[in-house]
């Protein structure tokens, strides 16, 4: 017996879902879903119940992420800072990009900044794409 606590857990869409379901039933492993309570799947009335169950589930993840995009482009369109914020100050990339101009090597950029290589080609990058 495979235990999940909502349905949707077992695949992205609602097909997904029911090919996880029948897919397990095969091998004879039964679903007990904690959200349905004791509704068994294997049952006519409980495969029935399973495409709609997740269907909703899926209508409901896509909620979620239309929700999530939804948010992120009115913080970004309000001007906030969405993600981690920079590792280093504007005025240190300033400089990061000048010692680059300069030529001094990028480990040596890095530890005087404290920061990682990884960084430094980051902001490297940034500095050569056209504006």
């Amino acid at each position: 017996m495979l235990g999940v606590t909502k349905l949707d857990r077992l695949g992205r869409n609602a097909m997904d879902v029911r090919a996880t379901v029948e897919q397990l039933a095969g091998v004879g492993v039964r679903v007990h879903c904690l959200a349905l309570g004791g509704v068994d799947r294997t049952s006519p009335a409980g495969k029935m119940t399973i495409p709609g169950i997740a269907a909703v589930a899926e209508c409901e993840r896509d909620l979620l992420i239309e929700r999530t995009q939804s948010g992120i482009r009115r913080a970004k369109a309000a001007g906030k800072q969405c993600g981690r914020p920079p590792a280093l100050t504007a005025e240190a990339r300033v400089t990061v990009v000048k010692q680059l101009d300069a030529g001094i090597n990028i480990a040596q950029i890095a530890r005087a900044f404290k920061t990682t290589r990884q960084t430094i080609m980051r902001i490297r990058a940034a500095a050569l794409k056209p504006r």
